[in-house]
């Protein structure tokens, strides 16, 4: 499994009535032990959150069904992400 950074940034579009179906597809991705770590930015522009995947198109299929992007609310950017833990 590889770990995936995923960049959430509102669009002009952004409906606040997503937040609660996001976090639930948040939820569902804890659940199935896909996700590390959510949080959200505190300047309102969007959030981030750290998921696991076999691969990038893996982990595009999955935040591809996030209710934020579905509904143009927001953009996503996937990163692979290498996480290291200072000595």
């Amino acid at each position: 499994m590889s770990t995936y950074l995923v960049l959430v940034m509102r669009t002009p579009h952004f409906d606040a009535a997503v937040i609660e179906p996001h976090r639930q597809f948040l939820r569902l991705l804890r659940e199935r032990g896909q996700l590390r770590e959510t949080g959200r930015f505190t300047d309102g522009t969007g959030g981030a959150y750290v998921i696991y995947a076999e691969n990038l198109d893996a982990a595009r299929a999955i935040v591809s069904t996030d209710p934020v992007y579905t509904t143009g609310s927001s953009e996503l950017t996937i990163h692979e992400w290498e996480i290291t833990t200072p000595k």
